[in-house]
């Protein structure tokens, strides 16, 4: 039987040549990288840059938009320059290439002046050996790197310019840096260079916006779908929780040893909540912008080299087996939560978003929004314009957290991608749990009109008259003045905030109305001290103080940065667990008063200090000093003198300087030895506001009575003088 011939495929030129350019670049992504073929819209954008094409390519997080300008630059001889945004992810790409065998490199302020000149002169060479450069949009602005470039453009061997991150180039996007704008000047110096712009998050009018920046020619617009299937979306609220960092602790136990990010709004928060992590056995490690550059490189590679199971960020780092994403606090706008909560699963593994919503985030967002809102209510029409956008974009964050609809339906209808329910598939905890997110909704509410009529916002009164009379009230208190301001400065009855409403209407001039003001004030602390029970405000917890666990697992903190130091200097000879001790009792000493963030604050500065020391010798004699000062730890943690014999001294002092016009008085009470009150014995009760108030109008009364009697006093010794 004769066999019949296999069918032949008649393609043409263009088409076997589009073939076998498909197969090489195929054969460069297994080779180099691992994997087996490309996904949604890689190929394509490719192939457009490999053209001479300009691509606008918009793909989720762990889309793959880096092996967009990664394949062109091994499949073709020459330099890509790729500009990033962050200096992290710029050193975590260039590590991954390195270690692929792949030549690249980035210019930034952290790196040395003999790294940067050996770059240099590599560029200056006829044949340089780098394939990728990465680069910020700040390097690109200065008038010295735009001339380098175009030299290596006149000598053939820039191939491409990738803009990652492109959305920061508009106004519109939620991420805007004005150092891209500057990056309009490229198609003008390197005009016939393909640009490829790659974002994760740009609405439509961002994407218009972007490829109108750049001057983007007739350039391949590649959309993909914003959906991330593998990623289960959940929201846990702060005001349901007795504890929201022990909260935060248990899930990071209870899905083992997984690695995860969690993003904070504040430095503190970062460091604080790393505190908490790593006493209760978590390997965590805060990265944000107040490290010193050689801090976050050491805690960059322990992330990377996964040393450590948990980041908290104020900013991102990629790694591809993230499984959870925690935002601790309400981020701005679902552009950053998308962005940011995309770095979980981009191993197309099942991973977990988890947002941790609290009403006190909500006010603070808010306040920050409102606040650069008001600062560009004089601007242009165009700030304006913005800034009711970020309120706008926040609102969806807030409905994102409030609401008992799809969470994924929200998201992607976000980008202007409608998306029916079903497409969730329970992979979000209002799908999965309708009954359980309607109840704690519920118990929000509930929880939100409770405080409200508890008074339970904080108000920071200005003592300048001119504050008051242009009714400046902040919601929030002033973190440098933390220190110095005591509970009873805080009004948390309704009937103390409505006095402050009325004060601050009030038309009282400049110079009169201060006994008013103050009469005030003192009815609303006595209506406030009549209808509080006592025994509510004895038992009222104290969320700022710092409890004995915190001190502990910032001890063992300490034990573990000086176990580092130790094995990094060598000949560190000192008791870790004493010398922790003392460390940790410093800290406390000095910022105990002030609250649960400064302690931890001072915490993470003591422990950057001893893991970025260089001389063991600084080690030891900083921790000698401690030890020799042991003998007054004791002194300094003797109680202070009651508040109310402050008061009186105080008031002693007053007085002897208005009738004498001498320091004797003060001195007197200044070299008084200071008295702590023993165990046994009952401390005098701290005198209220308006008891102080009225104790010194007394006072000033007898003051002025004696200041009347003493010229009669001294008529009738000139009269004795006469006679005499």
């Amino acid at each position: 039987m004769k066999k019949s011939p296999l069918p032949v495929q008649n393609l043409s030129g263009e088409e076997k040549h589009r073939k076998c350019r498909k197969e090489a670049l195929v054969k460069l992504l297994r080779w180099h990288f691992g994997h087996p073929d490309f996904r949604g819209k890689q190929l394509e954008a490719i192939e457009a840059v490999l053209s001479g094409r300009d691509c606008f390519c918009l793909m989720p997080t762990g889309g793959g938009k880096s092996m967009c300008y990664q394949i062109p630059a091994l499949a073709k001889t020459g330099i890509v320059l790729v500009i990033s945004p962050l200096i992290a992810l710029m050193e975590n790409q260039v590590m991954a290439l390195k270690e692929k065998g792949i030549a690249a490199e980035f210019l930034s302020s952290t790196q040395t002046s003999q790294v940067k000149n050996k770059i240099h002169e590599d560029l200056d060479s006829g044949q340089p050996s780098l394939r990728l450069l990465y680069v910020t949009p700040e390097l690109i602005a200065t008038s010295g790197f735009m001339s380098k470039l175009t030299k290596i453009h006149g000598r053939g061997l820039l191939n491409l310019i990738a803009v990652d991150e492109a959305h920061c180039i508009s106004s519109w996007g939620h991420d805007f840096r004005p150092s891209y704008r500057k990056l309009s000047s490229l198609r003008s110096h390197l005009p016939d260079v393909p640009i490829l712009a790659l974002t994760a998050t740009a609405v439509p009018k961002v994407q218009k916006d972007v490829i109108d920046s750049l001057n983007l020619q007739s350039p391949l617009v590649l959309k993909s779908s914003f959906n991330r299937p593998n990623i289960y979306y959940e929201v846990r609220y702060k005001d349901l929780l007795d504890d929201s960092y022990a909260d935060l602790c248990n899930v990071l136990k209870s899905a083992g040893d997984v690695c995860a990010i969690v993003y904070c709004l504040e430095r503190t928060t970062c460091d604080d909540l790393s505190s908490h992590l790593s006493g209760n056995g978590i390997s965590c490690a805060a990265y944000h912008a107040g490290l010193n550059n050689k801090l976050r490189s050491c805690v960059l590679d322990d992330w990377i080299s996964s040393k450590i199971q948990c980041c908290s960020f104020r900013m991102g780092i990629d790694r591809k087996d993230v499984r959870m994403v925690c935002h601790f606090n309400i981020p701005k706008s679902m552009e950053a939560f998308y962005q940011e909560s995309g770095r979980a699963g981009r191993d197309q593994l099942p991973s977990r978003s988890l947002l941790y919503y609290g009403m006190d985030d909500r006010k603070r967002m808010e306040f920050i929004l409102s606040s650069a809102e008001s600062k560009k209510l004089q601007s242009s029409n165009s700030q304006q314009g913005l800034s009711k956008k970020s309120m706008s974009d926040f609102n969806l964050m807030v409905e994102y957290c409030e609401g008992s609809g799809c969470r994924r339906k929200k998201i992607l209808e976000s980008f202007g991608e409608q998306v029916s329910a079903l497409l969730c598939k329970k992979s979000c905890d209002a799908c999965k749990h309708p009954n359980l997110i309607a109840k704690y909704l519920e118990e929000l509410t509930t929880a939100c009109t409770v405080h409200q009529r508890n008074g339970f916002s904080r108000i920071l009164m200005s003592s300048s008259t001119d504050a008051i009379d242009t009714e400046q009230l902040s919601e929030f208190w002033n973190r440098d003045d933390a220190a110095s301001g005591s509970e009873e400065d805080i009004s948390d009855s309704d009937d103390g905030f409505e006095v402050a409403k009325s004060i601050s209407r009030s038309k009282f001039s400049k110079k009169s109305g201060i006994s008013e003001k103050i009469e005030l004030l003192q009815r609303a602390e006595e209506n406030y001290y009549q209808k509080k029970a006592p025994d509510k405000q004895a038992n009222k917890p104290d969320k700022n103080a710092i409890s004995e666990m915190l001190r502990e697992s910032s001890k063992q903190r300490l034990v573990g940065a000086l176990k580092q130091a130790h094995q990094r200097l060598g000949g560190l000879k000192v008791d870790f667990e004493a010398s922790s001790t003392f460390l940790e009792n410093e800290c406390f000493q000095k910022y105990g008063k002030s609250g649960k963030s400064f302690y931890c604050s001072q915490v993470a500065s003591t422990v950057r200090c001893l893991s970025t020391t260089t001389c063991a010798a600084e080690i030891t004699n900083r921790v000698g000093v401690i030890a020799t000062s042991s003998e007054n730890i004791a002194r300094k943690e003797e109680p202070p003198l009651a508040a109310s014999t402050m008061f009186h001294q105080r008031e002693e002092t007053i007085i002897g300087e208005e009738n004498c016009g001498k320091i004797e008085s003060e001195t007197s009470v200044s070299a008084q030895p200071p008295q702590s009150a023993s165990p046994g014995t009952k401390l005098p009760p701290i005198p209220s506001f308006s008891q102080f108030v009225n104790s010194r109008k007394s006072n000033e009364t007898q003051t002025n009575a004696s200041e009347e009697h003493s010229p009669k006093i001294e008529k009738n010794m000139k009269k004795r003088m006469r006679l005499q």
